[in-house]
């Protein structure tokens, strides 16, 4: 799909307040709200618009903590990468997880309340994966930059 200055436009502004108004939405990027609602239909029709979300406060929720975990599986068949990538989707803490080239496997992000609840998760759920030979964890001391993705014509 090919996407015109209206089309990314549209985008930046969703990503910026995806709440606001059609109304809004078409005064700000300088449409009428007729062909601002066909463009964001067909966007989403194509899945350039994925869905969309709300924004929580961690620490206001009780999951004041990050950790990223590198880690190194015994096997790389497919079949071990898929099972692997289904057992981070049954925990609900694994925030994100990315096959990654390098070093490590993967780098798995994770949400939890602080550095007790991380042990628990690692006893009753990570380390029970199997085909784990490696991990290792970083507790996230800030978060310096969240954004959304850059928009390009």
């Amino acid at each position: 799909m090919t996407l015109d200055k209206f089309d990314i436009a549209i985008l930046s502004a969703l990503q910026q307040d995806a709440r606001m108004s059609l109304q809004q939405l078409s005064e700000l990027v300088g449409l009428t709200s007729s062909p601002c609602w066909t463009r964001i239909k067909r966007m989403e029709a194509a899945g350039v618009i994925e869905g969309y979300s709300v924004r929580v406060n961690p620490a206001l929720i009780g999951l004041g903590d990050t950790v990223i975990v590198q880690v190194t599986l015994e096997s790389h068949s497919d079949e071990a990468l898929f099972e692997f990538g289904r057992a981070l989707e049954q925990i609900p803490e694994v925030l994100e997880a990315f096959l990654v080239s390098g070093d490590y496997d993967y780098y798995v992000r994770i949400a939890v309340a602080d550095t007790r609840d991380y042990e628990r998760l690692l006893r009753e759920r990570l380390y029970k994966i199997p085909g784990i030979r490696h991990s290792k964890s970083s507790f996230v001391l800030r978060q310096l930059k969240q954004s959304q993705l850059p928009l390009r014509r």
